[in-house]
């Protein structure tokens, strides 16, 4: 069995075909969705998903959020004086959605299909592979969000569709796709996207309206800089999800057993995001561009991404495209749902033998080159592209080139990957050279050619005609650990104390508490800590029945101060 698995930004969540159809797996608190949030414990132990997410606030410098946005730098978290890479991290969170799989059908599973923004590039899906490769998972296939979304979109009932064009906004990344469906074929026309705008990025909106109000009222000034940073996170994610559906979010703090709170209303919250706005617009024209497609010639326009639920966000899209976005997916499911309809395609299920997907390389894939100016100089450093963006997959293509000085004796091409005119402003992937005959400059060709398949593996032959001289290479992924310091980390990680899955409610109910502990003041507050304390004493007795009670009461009692379950 393959596991398909929606790695998010703010939540993730695992899919599988089964019985013809994408089956959405639970976790071990019954729920589709686990927050891709870590928590070391104060026991030591790992906690992922609600728990871990539940103290971000109250314990900044044990809790990672938002860590997807790093994948592919070097960037080292600290949790509780332990050091973390963002793909340890992630790994952690596969590792968990692995072990609800399993606990879920009953058998063992070693193989996922791993979704990642259409725009990540070449280092960001190599850290993606590597976390599944941390969490003892063969990755066959990586697969563009917005493609997954597709799938989900189109395999509800098979028909064809003119293009239409899947719109996911995540928690931290932006991706459109134009896509169009035929003979049971689903094709990518264009992707393109934002890897550095979300949800996350109207959070920050939220917040920068009510850090002046909270800074006049004292309190803020009185937090710790990380952990007022936290704080402030967790509130303007929860302001956020109440402007959803109401006009107006408290945002509120409390610390050291004072609370400050203001009122954000949706009208300033929407007149602040107007410069997000204007962002979500430039991947959709871009988009349309690269497919020679008018707007009013789609279909449809499909939401994907849990941020796509802000009426801000509804509201621009309805004024973009002059209509009503479908709402025939779960927007929270849709890309999770996608990678499990691939995750059977790979596994060639009899449902799925008519279904055929194609998709198309997000990035310009090229070499740097020399021209000579009008005065006869040299200009270096420039970007010749080879396949340009949306080309469709698996593709060859070749370009040639000519020495550039007399008697020259090599040629050396750096590989690009990016749309920058300057190879400065691309991700450099490797070099290859190779030797050529001294002639004067110009007499001597060479060609170069880059093959691209679906899975995102590029290889690159340099061939010189007069001599024959032939170079390969095949671009690996260069930070990649020698296959026994992999092992390494994946034992350590493995060594990790994790918390019991059985657990997991139980941990989940506490960590709730305990936020909503730091939230309140005054009597509500005491009230918090007294349920706290039974729910403990009744853990300690091991009773499960008499527990099972506790966690439901508590829960209860949670949703009465909360006024509605923040999920």
């Amino acid at each position: 069995m393959i596991l398909g698995i929606d790695l998010g930004t703010t939540n993730s969540a695992a899919a599988v075909w089964c019985d013809n159809e994408a089956v959405l797996i639970p976790n071990a608190l019954g729920e589709g969705l686990t927050p891709s949030a870590v928590s070391i414990g104060d026991d030591g132990a790992v906690l992922v998903g609600s728990a871990a997410r539940d103290r971000q606030a109250s314990h900044p410098d044990r809790t990672a959020t938002s860590f997807k946005r790093l994948m592919g730098t070097r960037e080292v978290i600290r949790l509780a004086g332990q050091a973390f890479s963002p793909e340890d991290l992630s790994a952690l969170v596969l590792r968990a959605l692995k072990a609800d799989a399993e606990a879920f059908f009953g058998e063992e599973i070693d193989q996922a299909i791993i979704t990642v923004p259409a725009y990540f590039n070449d280092r960001q899906r190599k850290a993606t592979r590597r976390a599944g490769e941390l969490a003892g998972l063969s990755v066959p296939r990586l697969l563009n969000e917005p493609t997954a979304a597709a799938l989900a979109f189109g395999m509800k009932d098979r028909a064809d569709r003119e293009p239409f064009l899947i719109f996911d906004l995540g928690g931290g990344t932006f991706d459109v796709s134009i896509v169009e469906m035929f003979d049971a074929i689903v094709e990518v026309r264009a992707s393109t996207g934002d890897n550095r705008l979300g949800g996350d990025d109207f959070n920050e909106v939220i917040a920068a309206l009510a850090v002046p109000r909270l800074l006049e009222e004292g309190l803020l000034a009185r937090v710790p800089a990380q952990r007022a940073s936290k704080l402030l996170a967790a509130a303007a994610e929860k302001a956020r999800r109440t402007l959803t559906t109401q006009p107006q979010a408290e945002f509120d703090i409390a610390y050291d057993g004072r609370q400050a709170s203001v009122v954000i209303t949706a009208a300033e919250f929407e007149t602040a995001c107007q410069p997000l706005i204007e962002r979500l617009r430039q991947p959709v024209l871009r988009a349309l561009r690269d497919s020679d497609i008018r707007v009013e010639t789609l279909s449809e326009v499909v939401l994907a991404g849990g941020a796509t639920r802000m009426p801000v966000v509804r509201r621009a899209i309805t004024r973009m495209f002059g209509r009503f976005p479908a709402g025939t997916v779960h927007p929270d499911h849709a890309i999770a749902l996608g990678a499990g309809i691939q995750a059977g395609l790979v596994s060639r299920d009899a449902g799925l033998d008519e279904v055929r997907l194609t998709d198309i390389c997000p990035y310009s894939l090229g070499v740097d080159h020399a021209v000579r100016t009008a005065r006869g100089d040299l200009r270096g450093g420039l970007f010749s592209p080879i396949i340009n963006r949306n080309t469709p997959v698996p593709v060859s293509r070749v370009e040639r080139y000519v020495t550039l000085g007399d008697q020259q004796r090599e040629v050396a091409f750096g590989i690009y990957q990016g749309e920058a005119r300057e190879v400065s402003g691309n991700v450099k992937l490797g070099e290859i050279k190779v030797p050529v005959p001294p002639r004067p400059a110009g007499e001597i060709h060479v060609e170069c050619r880059f093959s691209y398949d679906s899975s995102g593996l590029l290889e690159v032959d340099v061939t010189v005609p007069a001599t024959g001289m032939t170079r390969n290479l095949l671009i690996m992924d260069e930070d990649a650990p020698e296959p026994q310091d992999l092992a390494k980390r994946r034992e350590a990680l493995a060594q990790l104390k994790v918390h019991p899955r059985d657990d997991a409610a139980n941990a989940a109910t506490k960590a709730r508490a305990e936020r909503c502990y730091e939230e309140c003041v005054g009597d509500l507050r005491d009230q918090i800590g007294q349920w706290i304390i039974t729910f403990e004493s009744v853990l300690d007795s091991q009773d499960p029945r008499a527990i099972e009670e506790s966690r439901v009461a508590l829960e209860q009692a949670l949703d009465s101060v909360e006024g509605q379950r923040f999920l």
